[in-house]
């Protein structure tokens, strides 16, 4: 697992430099879901696939950026899925954006996630590691150095609601509007890495993407966001469900599938499945 470790440090120093002199435009393909890939969508996927070849613990991967699996090596021991630019169409207006990883182990699914880390590009690089516990590193002087463990409160301050809200169920605005009337404060930057990794530190909150009219099964994709990020809340003490059960119980079929997503510090995901119980 080190070694995975080390290589994601080493694409996260080199992302950063893309980031910094990289061309922000738009490229002339589309992934898998029909996104325009933007060219630093395109490098940061090359930087990361060019170095897990060479670690010889790591199975198989597959991109967010890309159809289909990738074997690397058949005497591998780990599955990796990524995203290795969430949230890069911020980059021209200078937002902070992230870097995200799943392994696994056996299959890409829920059951079979063994850590997670995510890589938040902003005014500091940080990088957040999920196996056992939640520890977060700081890019200092051309390394990662450990700054401290992350642990949620049982209940938070910050309210990060996402998705198109025209196309909100009435129950979900209804869920929304109650928790602001409570004086939790907005915080939501369109990036789902910062935003994530904001609740974090300040102790808790809730972060929200629900199933929508227009996207009934959301728009987060479970194997490259999702699910690394849910092992990652309930590590830190909090929970992660899609409205109905724990996010890691939600069933894949395909490496691209999305599911309606709330992440958050206990006494809100509380709140969450208590008002989504009543409106199957």
């Amino acid at each position: 697992m080190q070694e995975i470790i080390n290589a994601i440090e080493e694409s996260a120093i080199k992302i950063k430099h893309l980031i910094e002199t990289g061309d922000t435009g738009k490229s002339e393909s589309e992934n898998s879901t029909g996104d325009t890939q933007l060219k630093l969508d395109i490098q940061s996927d090359e930087i990361i696939e060019a170095i897990f070849k060479k670690i010889p613990s790591i199975k198989s991967i597959v991109s967010e950026e890309q159809d289909e699996i990738k074997n690397i090596n058949p005497n591998g021991k780990y599955l990796i899925a990524y995203d290795p630019l969430d949230g890069s169409s911020l980059v021209d207006v200078n937002l902070s954006v992230g870097s995200i990883f799943g392994i696994y182990e056996n299959e890409f699914n829920a059951k079979n996630i063994v850590a997670s880390v995510y890589v938040v590009f902003g005014p500091r690089v940080e990088m957040v590691v999920t196996t056992d516990d939640v520890k977060m590193y700081r890019l200092l002087d051309g390394k990662f150095k450990f700054i401290q463990n992350i642990n949620l409160n049982e209940k938070g301050k910050l309210n990060a609601p996402g998705s198109t809200q025209n196309c909100w169920a009435p129950f979900h605005k209804q869920l929304i509007d109650d928790i602001f009337a409570d004086g939790y404060r907005l915080r939501y930057s369109g990036g789902m890495v910062p935003d994530l990794h904001q609740i974090l530190l300040k102790g808790g909150g809730l972060f929200s993407y629900p199933g929508t009219s227009d996207r009934p099964k959301g728009k987060l994709r479970q194997l490259f966001e999702v699910f690394p990020f849910a092992l990652a809340y309930e590590k830190a003490g909090g929970d992660a469900i899609d409205g109905y059960k724990r996010v890691l119980e939600v069933e894949t079929s395909h490496i691209h599938d999305t599911t309606p997503c709330f992440f958050g510090s206990k006494v809100e995901i509380s709140r969450v499945l208590e008002v989504y119980k009543n409106n199957v």
